[in-house]
């Protein structure tokens, strides 16, 4: 047997790989929804339960059938290739789909996509994203009914100011050139990031302290020009959480936030660049005393999952390029889907918190949670016995001698606890000389050390 194909059949169905015992409605509804996502292979003659049944009598023009049935059902129209395998003297076709460059793909009407192993239906909202998407645009660079004359003039300013500053990009002496060059405006009418950016857009950024999920002691409704509102949110959060004052050498003070405040300013901005508009919902911060949640409608885009937001190989997708554009050029941000990891990073240095991501339904939620005692309790075991091992060490330990290809992600899952906090334990376990990584991060596995 081909090794290729012996290896998709243990691999069973998944995003990508299909069986099918005979060509039917089913497959072409698989293939759009491929289309629709990353492309796939279906393979003709194989059950979903990888057993090789064949097909009877397969002749070049039940190919030809099945190639105008695909034609016929899919709009834009689709033309897989077909191979023919002979796999334990059975005939098995595999229909080989590509990704789609224009989106979406309809099957009779019907608009699917590939989640897991299984076929989805389109939301009416994605299907007008990936439309977009399709034409190289994207939501805020509609134009609006308003006129330039109606934005903020001062935010302008300031704003061109700002980009001359970074100087990510060369500028004209007239700042509204400039606002055209960037693309904010557009035949002398803003654009909807234009509006939102520099004028009156009527949404919000909703921030609350809480003593008790029910207790408000203090909150804000921002409703200014986002090129503003972003200072103004992060100043109310300053004035909400705790600071600690260390001495240092020559007697200097520095500050350490509850949170570090680079991290804060990122999930704000990644809270209203990816917001989606379109959703009249404010964005929704909300402060208690351990812990602190951002709130932003709009779910994932453009097929990014939970999970990649962890790796350091994710790629960047946009929901309002216009507003990335411009909040990368005042330097705020990077395009290259480098801000998680940056967060990622900058938490290394606070093992007290931990961060937790969630999707519901077409919100995006980010936790931080502060446990105070976390770093000096590990310090402290640390310090009585290096051979020692806390209850959550012993945890990880036991997890990887269950599995040693075991992920991070898996294992904060599974002790209940963030990454960056799973991760201090780790390391720690690697200090002690417990366990090690044997090969890459991407590929290789957990060992314990005897």
């Amino acid at each position: 047997m081909n090794i290729r194909i012996s290896d998709i059949l243990n691999n069973h169905e998944n995003s990508r790989i299909e069986f099918k015992t005979n060509f039917n409605s089913d497959v072409i509804e698989t293939i759009c929804a491929f289309s629709n996502s990353f492309g796939g292979n279906i393979f003709v003659g194989i059950s979903d339960k990888s057993k090789i049944v064949g097909i009877e009598n397969l002749s070049d023009e039940m190919i030809k059938n099945w190639i105008n049935s695909i034609k016929t059902s899919t709009t834009p129209q689709i033309y897989p290739e077909i191979i023919i395998h002979k796999i334990e003297q059975k005939t098995v076709a595999e229909i080989i789909v590509q990704e789609y460059s224009i989106k979406p793909v309809s099957c009779r009407g019907k608009y699917l996509k590939r989640i897991g192993s299984s076929n989805h239906t389109i939301p009416v909202e994605e299907i007008a994203d990936m439309q977009i998407l399709s034409i190289n645009s994207s939501f805020d660079s509609f134009i609006t009914e308003g006129e330039i004359s109606e934005l903020d003039r001062n935010i302008i300013n300031n704003f061109n100011n700002e980009l001359r500053i970074k100087n990510r990009i060369n500028l004209t002496d007239n700042n509204f050139v400039n606002l055209e060059k960037i693309g904010l405006t557009k035949k002398g009418k803003p654009t909807y990031a234009a509006l939102l950016l520099f004028g009156n857009h009527r949404t919000n950024i909703h921030i609350g302290r809480f003593k008790t999920p029910e207790l408000i002691i203090d909150d804000i409704l921002i409703s200014s020009p986002l090129f503003t509102a972003v200072d103004e949110a992060i100043k109310f959060i300053q004035k909400n959480i705790s600071v600690e004052y260390i001495i240092g050498d020559k007697l200097r003070r520095t500050e350490k936030w509850q949170y570090p405040i680079a991290v804060l300013r990122e999930i704000l901005l990644n809270a209203v660049i990816h917001k989606d508009y379109r959703n009249q919902t404010d964005i929704i911060i909300k402060i208690f005393d351990d812990s602190i949640i951002f709130v932003n409608p709009g779910k994932l885009f453009g097929n990014t999952k939970i999970e990649d937001l962890y790796t350091n190989y994710y790629i960047a997708k946009h929901r309002n390029k216009l507003l990335c554009e411009a909040f990368y050029l005042l330097g705020e941000i990077e395009k290259y889907g480098t801000g998680f990891i940056r967060i990622r990073k900058t938490l290394e240095n606070y093992p007290e918190i931990s961060m937790n991501m969630e999707q519901i339904n077409d919100f995006f939620k980010i936790i931080l949670n502060t446990d105070q005692n976390t770093d000096q309790n590990t310090d402290q075991n640390t310090d009585q016995n290096t051979d020692q091992k806390t209850d959550l060490e012993a945890s990880i330990i036991e997890l990887i001698k269950q599995n040693k290809n075991i992920t991070i992600i898996e294992i904060s899952d599974k002790i209940g606890k963030g990454i960056t906090v799973t991760k201090t334990y780790i390391k720690k376990l690697k200090q002690k000389k417990i366990i090690k990584r044997v090969g890459a991060d991407n590929g290789g596995y957990w060992q314990i050390i005897e």
